[in-house]
């Protein structure tokens, strides 16, 4: 007899449309009831046999808890809208970038099983964007957003399983920063609306878009002197300011008097510290690639500040934890990668070598060999005793609490002390001049 709650398999019957006779299926159904639930579900085979092998293997994964309901009918678009629902509930700033990960994946996964996005479909993934000469940091940001539509699934109970996704090595390591004269070429090529953005962004470091751009007049106090960011408003979410140097405050003065002019102009206030008439100013690349290319340094970035700042705060002897503050770094790790070494700064550590090196200079080493020394005095025999003479010079030596700079002692070539006398051993001694 059937033992209660082990399940069951069964053919289910469909009527004929042409006949109208009522017919059973080839593949059989499993039948169990889990949680005073009915659940059934199609065990895809014509054979008794294999399908009691799979009733078998879904009544273990309960057992164990690892059966998803309906995970078979997962697609790849509801781990898509899971993953871009969770981003907009947290207001997360890199929103834009997930949206154009998901599109990428979008059109190589679009339909898909979830079940069925296995390593190797994923490495066809990576081998497809490669061909379509996509940069191995930018795969790997597709990949990383399909990671987490997995886990995201499976915390909504809408994944069985994750799949190994490796990602790749990426050799994108930027170098770039700016020396003065670079930056005030660059200076001299943007628009007057710009330009204080800029000179802004070579003294803090600070990110243009996020953390520049977005500063109000309420940001600044000018009589104490800091330019602050609010806790939520910069990337790791905590609060940042940075003090007023006289070159900054003269910035910032002088971006102040044109606000007010402005004002003056449109009648209207103007709460936007950089602005274009009024209004925040949302884009500039096209302003900055003109103005690098007449300056003839067409290859750089405006993320290159940060490593200028940390460059210069490094060179300028500000305490790392210091700099990590006005920056904007929370780990040293993060920090280390940004503190380039330029060949300047490299220079300067080779003066500083060579001048400790000539402070080192000093007489020439004292030590002389036994032979060159006296023959007179002798090592024993073959078996390395010292002479009667030697073991007396050395007994005197080693008794004195104070040796004189012109005594003169036996030690092995290695600096091991000689033996004492009755024991041999089997290694040359020199004569060593100690000179205090």
């Amino acid at each position: 007899m059937r033992e209660r709650g082990s399940g069951s398999l069964f053919r289910e019957k469909y009527r004929d449309k042409k006949t109208g006779k009522l017919k059973a299926c080839r593949t059989w159904t499993m039948k169990l009831w889990v949680g005073g639930r009915f659940l059934k579900r199609s065990a895809r085979t014509a054979s008794r046999a294999v399908a009691n092998k799979k009733l078998e293997q879904w009544k273990a994964s309960l057992r164990q808890g690892v059966y998803v309901p309906d995970a078979d009918q997962t697609r790849f678009d509801d781990l898509a809208s899971l993953l871009l629902d969770e981003y907009r509930a947290n207001g997360r700033k890199s929103l834009d970038r997930v949206e154009d990960a998901v599109d990428h994946l979008r059109d190589f996964f679009a339909g898909c099983r979830v079940q069925a996005l296995s390593t190797e479909r994923v490495l066809g993934y990576v081998r497809y964007r490669q061909e379509q000469t996509a940069a191995n940091a930018t795969v790997n940001r597709e990949l990383a957003a399909l990671k987490r539509m997995f886990r995201l699934g499976e915390k909504a109970g809408k994944v069985v399983r994750r799949p190994y996704i490796d990602m790749l090595q990426e050799h994108n390591a930027r170098t770039g920063f700016f020396e003065r004269g670079e930056f005030d070429a660059v200076l001299a090529h943007l628009p007057d609306d710009l330009r204080a953005v800029f000179e802004v962004a070579y003294d803090t470091g600070w990110r243009v878009k996020s953390e520049i751009l977005t500063r109000q007049w309420s940001h600044v106090d000018f009589r104490s002197g800091w330019l602050r960011l609010e806790p939520g408003e910069t990337k790791n979410g905590e609060g940042r300011q940075f003090p007023l140097t006289p070159d900054l405050r003269a910035v910032l003065e002088r971006q102040r008097d044109r606000t007010i002019a402005a004002e003056k102009t449109t009648g209207a206030i103007i709460p936007w510290m950089f602005h274009r008439s009024g209004k925040p100013i949302k884009s500039f690349r096209r302003a900055w690639v003109t103005a690098c290319k007449k300056a003839g340094i067409p290859e750089r970035i405006p993320h290159d500040f940060r490593r200028t700042a940390v460059r210069n705060l490094e060179r300028a002897g500000v305490p790392r934890s210091t700099a990590m503050k006005m920056v904007g770094h929370r780990t040293e790790s993060i920090y280390r990668r940004y503190a380039i070494v330029d060949e300047t700064m490299l220079k300067e550590g080779a003066v500083k070598l060579q001048a400790l090196h000539d402070t080192q200079q000093g007489p020439a080493s004292n030590v002389v060999s036994l032979m060159d020394v006296t023959r007179s005095r002798r090592l024993g025999s073959s078996t390395g005793r010292v002479t009667g003479s030697g073991r007396g010079r050395i007994g005197r030596g080693a008794r004195g609490k104070s040796r004189k700079p012109e005594d003169k002692f036996m030690v092995g070539r290695d600096g091991i002390e000689p033996p004492t006398p009755g024991f041999s051993v089997l290694r040359q001694l020199v004569l060593v001049r100690i000179s205090r």
